[in-house]
């Protein structure tokens, strides 16, 4: 588990950067990497240097923070910060971890900051996996910690990974199994060649593609959107198989 996670500021208000820097600089687990006027200016060194976590605003000019949270193609954590409160249920569709109202206390940052923080350790403990290969690629089993047992699963009969906001669901041949996971660690350790994230919820089995249409992927009976941050990296993929 890191020791601090790594966080940048995109908000277009002065005094909202100052705040947030000074309640960041409080903290011993965050590291804050960089501050932004907007989420332009931002794009291109967020891909660089993947920071842990986004302190976002939401009313920005060009481009607002909920308009520009799809378009990531590195999907760090997301606090939200903003003065209004009507974009609450837009923030929960686009599984943002916290959604902090401004004017915030330290208080009440250092709670969200916190529960983030620990969710992520315990993602990282309660993820129990095991690998037969140091060959990513010849793995052909995992094992995974669902409810107080831990499961032996095989590759093979994986069809698709579903986002669950703090847990995964995966759907097998025979079953629907949830864990306790982060995507970034699911991707980590199954073998690259075989699956592809195709959206911000969805990691799927190449192989267990039945066909695809327009920005539409069945697997079975199971329709899993192609969202335009994934689509260039999982058809370039498809052409390399």
């Amino acid at each position: 588990m890191k020791q601090k996670l790594t966080c940048y500021i995109i908000d277009d208000e002065p005094l909202a950067q100052e705040i947030l820097e000074e309640y960041i600089s409080k903290v011993s687990f965050l590291e804050l990497k960089g501050v932004f006027n907007n989420p332009l200016e931002a794009s291109q060194k967020l891909d660089a240097e993947k920071p842990d976590l986004l302190f976002l605003d939401i009313n920005m000019p060009d481009l607002n923070g909920l308009q520009f949270i799809p378009l990531l193609n590195y999907q760090p954590k997301v606090i939200l910060t903003t003065a209004y409160d009507q974009y609450a249920l837009k923030a929960y569709d686009l599984h943002v971890q916290d959604y902090l109202l401004k004017p915030f206390s330290f208080e009440r940052f250092y709670k969200g900051v916190t529960r983030l923080y620990n969710e992520e350790k315990k993602s990282e403990t309660s993820a129990e996996i095991i690998r037969d290969s140091a060959a990513l690629d010849e793995v052909d089993h995992i094992f995974l910690k669902t409810g107080n047992r831990i499961q032996k699963l095989s590759v093979q009969e994986i069809l698709f990974v579903e986002g669950m906001k703090d847990y995964l669901r995966v759907h097998t041949t025979k079953e629907k199994i949830m864990t306790l996971m982060s995507f970034a660690k699911m991707e980590e350790l199954l073998p690259a060649s075989k699956f592809a994230r195709v959206h911000r919820s969805y990691l799927v089995a190449v192989n267990k593609i039945n066909h695809i249409e327009k920005k539409r992927i069945w697997i079975g009976e199971k329709i899993i959107p192609i969202s335009s941050s994934h689509k260039e990296n999982f058809f370039k993929k498809l052409k390399g198989i």
